[in-house]
């Protein structure tokens, strides 16, 4: 695009933000409910609500409890919350067998949510770090994740999600080939509907620390996750990696974190023109929410401001823990 205007006095860029009419007329994003995804985190019990030390108005909440947020969420126009669970020490072993547990916490959480919520949209994790003993996303053997072996794992997860009524999983492990693997599983289980937002673009970043308070896997993890997520200096690399999931059959792609990768985020969408949706991480909303209670930066400015970034930046929806607040501004406003 060349832009055309004629030279000062004849052009005034300031014409157009004189009023908050002339404003709105000219805006060029929009943000609103519909852009939305409320990650949200479970826990066993009942009438349970723990607070996340590290994420302020954030908690793990009962199943019972999800299912009134799952309720709230749908009333304000959310249109889909994602579950997180947080596992029984007990439960976390080296094989991960919880994961597929038709029984487990995420697919108890997933038939309460659909039998009372079923209009909201509810989206999975598919990875083994909440049940994995070793805190990893994939299965270890003498320290070293193994690629092919989690696949099947990862496979037997997604059956057990689907089945339990999930409407979109969320593969956020980074093993090559899970795409492919998930799709034909879900396939040959009749399960043709269900779909798949892949965290294709995932990096290996410092901006994950209190979710894994948050699911408990701060203490369990051994190492870092350097092998398998991706390298923050690196941005081809993202773009293939996208491009290998949506030929896998992927529906929608992710970048993550957020606001450090609207860089990516723009190249992703330029690039493919697919379905383009980043997660603003714990450690984003911990940094806002922490300032904004310190009484250094207007809280409720800068939520929006942060969530606008990635509507600019040419993303369709956004995982956001502010979804709820958002949703109240934006219905007041």
């Amino acid at each position: 695009m060349q832009p055309i205007f004629a030279p000062y006095p004849q052009s005034r860029f300031r014409r157009t933000r004189r009023t908050g009419a002339i404003r709105a007329l000219t805006r060029e994003n929009t943000l609103t409910t519909d852009d939305l995804i409320w990650p949200v985190f479970i826990r066993d019990g009942s009438g349970l609500r723990e607070p996340v030390a590290s994420m302020p108005g954030v908690a793990r909440l009962s199943v019972d409890l999800v299912v009134e947020a799952a309720a709230e969420a749908a009333a304000l126009g959310i249109p889909a919350i994602c579950l997180f669970p947080y596992t029984d020490p007990a439960l976390k072993t080296a094989d991960c067998r919880e994961a597929w547990n038709p029984e487990n916490l995420a697919n108890r959480a997933i038939r309460a949510i659909k039998a009372q919520v079923p209009d909201i949209a509810v989206m999975t994790d598919v990875a083994l770090d909440p049940y994995n003993a070793h805190g990893h996303d994939g299965l270890v053997v003498d320290g070293v994740i193994q690629n092919d072996e989690t696949i099947e794992a990862l496979v037997k997860m997604t059956l057990a999600q689907a089945d339990a009524g999930a409407d979109i999983l969320g593969p956020s492990d980074m093993m090559d080939g899970r795409i492919g693997a998930m799709r034909s599983a879900l396939e040959g289980a009749g399960h043709k509907d269900v779909a798949i937002l892949s965290y294709a673009a995932k990096y290996a970043s410092a901006f994950y620390g209190p979710f894994r308070d948050a699911v408990g896997a701060t203490g369990a993890l051994k190492g870092d996750k350097k092998t398998y997520q991706m390298d923050p200096a690196n941005s081809d690399e993202a773009l293939r990696l996208v491009a290998r999931d949506l030929a896998e059959g992927a529906d929608m792609v992710m970048v993550k974190p957020g606001m450090p990768y609207l860089d990516i985020c723009r190249r992703v969408k330029d690039a493919f023109g697919a379905p383009t949706f980043a997660y603003q991480v714990s450690g984003e909303y911990a940094m806002i929410k922490g300032a904004a209670l310190n009484g250094w930066i207007d809280g409720e400015r800068a939520m929006l401001e942060s969530l606008m970034a990635f509507k600019r930046a040419g993303c369709d929806g956004i995982l956001t823990y502010f979804a709820p607040d958002v949703a109240r501004v934006l219905r007041a406003g």
